[in-house]
């Protein structure tokens, strides 16, 4: 193959040099996220002996900011004139967090309520650099080019999930959880100086006013095909989350599934969620981007009903979770970047940071309350009906899609900018 068809195989995208140093910093941040994923835990848990109560502490200080932030720092960000600017004092906030773990360890300082503390600020710096980055991304991307970007970008996601936590697990048994994290910090580290060398033209600032604050979710409320998808996605939510709660415990528990088998059944979901991020622009080309979207929340929740199935010989119970992991991760990356997308173009510039802080608040909103229902439903009415009842309210979620403008889409809709009314009356 000669040089030239080489170079016509790499993405148009990755052709130009911006958006390539952009994507470079996104890929080898969120293969850090995995390894402080791992590495941050088995800290609490090898070095400072953490039982179930502290562990959970610790979780609830990494999930809590997304909760709490997501709102106000989207009004804020959409504000600035510089999303870049945060975004890299996010990463070097991020970077500082992190290393601060190693040291404290190296002096025998380190303790849980460091632990907690460094956990609760990576979550607030991380979501300060999500909402500055959807804005930055349409600074970058024409808006043709919306999916073949968003399939990039999830591509490194879904990379970093099949070989993140397994990178981490071998730095952790090499240098100890604590030092790991020294590879988390440099790849902060590298986001940053990828940011720092791009210069995109941004949006302007949106003025303050009357109502500045709340203005995203009652702009999402207003617009019926963004109404529809935020209704599904929150359902998909609290039902994925009452599923994910008690999957582990199923699956070791009633189908008897040891740890390792049961590592290699998740490894699945990485393959398929790849393969969907490969496949994702030829599927929206084909079918248009609004068949597309109720086609990978299909895919996203359908195979899950395998789950519950399960029965039988060993071997047929093994094949039918691997089968359930790789295609509904197939189908959550078509999804995802068909939503992504039709999200890019339908929200105007002036409330972008805001409208991604209200989904996001919801969304995680909806997360803490299905792990709750999953809890205590499993342990009221049993493991396998209470998978049941998830599954099938999962794949109910489309029907909030259906009678909305969104199937009918074939091409991603032109986003206007006009002004964006604000103030109590705007809605």
């Amino acid at each position: 193959m000669t040089e030239m068809a080489l170079v016509e195989r790499i993405p148009a995208l990755l052709r130009e040099r911006t958006f390539r140093r952009y994507w470079t910093g996104q890929t080898v941040s969120l293969a850090g996220d995995q390894i402080s994923l791992i590495a941050i835990p088995l800290a609490a848990v090898l070095v400072l002996g953490a039982d179930a109560t502290a562990m959970g502490l610790l979780k609830t200080a990494e999930l809590l900011p997304a909760l709490l932030l997501n709102l106000p720092l989207g009004a804020w960000a959409d504000r600035q004139s510089s999303r870049r600017r945060a975004m890299i004092a996010a990463d070097l906030g991020r970077v500082a967090l992190v290393l601060s773990l190693p040291v404290a360890h190296a002096l025998e300082a380190l303790t849980l309520g460091q632990l907690y503390a460094v956990a609760f600020g990576i979550g607030a710096l991380t979501v300060l650099f999500e909402v500055c980055n959807v804005t930055l991304f349409v600074a970058l991307v024409p808006e043709e080019r919306y999916v073949q970007a968003n399939s990039l970008v999830n591509g490194s996601r879904s990379t970093a999930w099949l070989a993140g936590p397994g990178i981490g697990g071998v730095l952790v048994q090499l240098l100890t959880a604590p030092f790991a994290l020294v590879a988390d910090a440099l790849t902060y580290l590298v986001s940053a100086g990828y940011l720092a060398r791009i210069e995109p033209v941004e949006p302007a600032p949106a003025p303050v006013a009357k109502g500045h604050f709340t203005e995203g979710l009652r702009w999402v409320l207003r617009e019926r095909s963004m109404r529809a998808l935020f209704a599904a996605s929150g359902t998909i939510q609290f039902f994925n989350f009452m599923f994910s709660t008690i999957f582990v415990l199923y699956a070791t528990s009633e189908l008897g599934i040891g740890a390792g088998l049961l590592g290699l059944v998740l490894s699945a979901g990485a393959v398929g969620g790849l393969l969907g991020a490969v496949w994702a622009g030829a599927v929206v080309r084909r079918i248009g981007i609004g068949a597309s979207l109720v086609a990978g929340f299909l895919g996203f929740t359908l195979p899950l009903l395998l789950v519950p199935l399960a029965d039988g010989p060993r071997p047929l119970v093994v094949g039918v979770l691997f089968a359930a992991e790789f295609l509904s991760c197939l189908g959550v990356m078509l999804a995802d970047i068909a939503g992504g997308s039709l999200q890019m173009a339908l929200i105007p510039d002036a409330v972008r940071a805001r409208v991604m802080g209200a989904y996001r608040t919801l969304n995680h909103g909806f997360r803490p309350l299905g792990a709750l229902v999953g809890g205590l439903l499993g342990t009221a009415i049993g493991l396998r009906p209470t998978l049941w009842i998830a599954t099938a309210g999962a794949v109910l979620a489309v029907l909030w899609l259906l009678p909305s403008p969104v199937p009918r889409m074939r091409e991603l809709p032109t986003r206007t900018d006009a002004a964006v009314p604000v103030g109590p009356g705007a809605a």
